[in-house]
């Protein structure tokens, strides 16, 4: 008896978040793709009135019932004296293959607005911008993508963010694919202050001083983060008092 009260309140505490975002509609489940805002945000620097270099990551959730359980992400650049941003990200309409070309760089996500999650602009930023095209050409999945448990958008920026030195990043706990790490099994976790151990992304645990405690159970998560007076649970993500130290720099 004792076990299935176990088990039901693991079960709970899994896909409790993602029940209460799905029956509430909070990530606009039934939002149609060409109703959905696309517009920018207004987060990222105007070419006209910032030259300098900039390199950004984002994160929002994902379209429709994905988004009651992951978040989407993505890189975005910008060059010294460009006027253009360059989004790099990955989207299964696409076939998992990486997309390299001009676009919004903040741009609300099908609805749901975006969370920034790395500043870095000036010189730092330049030197960045070359190693990040350079990486995104070895990307080991392109052209591969499975929603769950990998890879996915998720996959390809956690790897963007462990190949390129200076990029790291702390994704969301709800970012579902950061922790298939592509046949590995140990691998440093995206913001670089912490390892994880994980089985394709469907098991494992991870120690970090930005992401704090983080276990992964089928891909979702359920941690604490003691520096950000947090936890993380499935689908909800972080509750806490503050973002993570290492949310975003400039």
């Amino acid at each position: 008896m004792r076990w299935l009260i176990g088990a039901g309140l693991f079960l709970v505490l899994l896909l409790g978040g993602p029940a209460y975002l799905y029956v509430t509609d909070a990530v606009g489940v039934d939002t149609s793709w060409h109703q959905s805002n696309r517009d920018s945000a207004g987060m990222a620097p105007d070419p006209d009135a910032y030259s300098g270099a900039v390199v950004q990551v984002y994160a929002a959730r994902a379209f429709r019932w994905r988004g009651v359980f992951a978040v989407h992400s993505w890189v975005t650049v910008k060059e010294a004296g460009a006027e253009r941003y360059r989004v790099y990200e990955v989207t299964s309409w696409r076939g998992g293959r990486v997309a390299t070309g001009f676009g919004i760089p903040d741009r609300n996500w099908f609805g749901s607005a975006p969370k920034l999650l790395l500043d870095v602009r000036g010189d730092e930023a330049s030197a960045l911008i070359p190693r990040i095209a350079d990486a995104v050409q070895r990307y080991p999945h392109n052209g591969d993508y499975a929603v769950w448990p990998g890879p996915n958008s998720n996959t390809f920026v956690a790897w963007l963010i462990r190949e390129v030195s200076g990029l790291n990043a702390a994704l969301p706990s709800t970012a579902v694919g950061k922790d298939y790490l592509s046949g590995a099994w140990l691998a440093s976790m995206p913001s670089g202050t912490g390892y994880q151990v994980s089985v394709n992304g469907v098991i494992g645990v991870g120690v970090a001083r930005a992401e704090g405690l983080q276990v992964n159970v089928l891909g979702l998560v359920v941690g604490v983060d003691p520096l950000g007076l947090a936890i993380n649970l499935p689908g909800v993500g972080h509750i806490g008092l503050r973002d993570s130290p290492m949310a975003r720099r400039q």
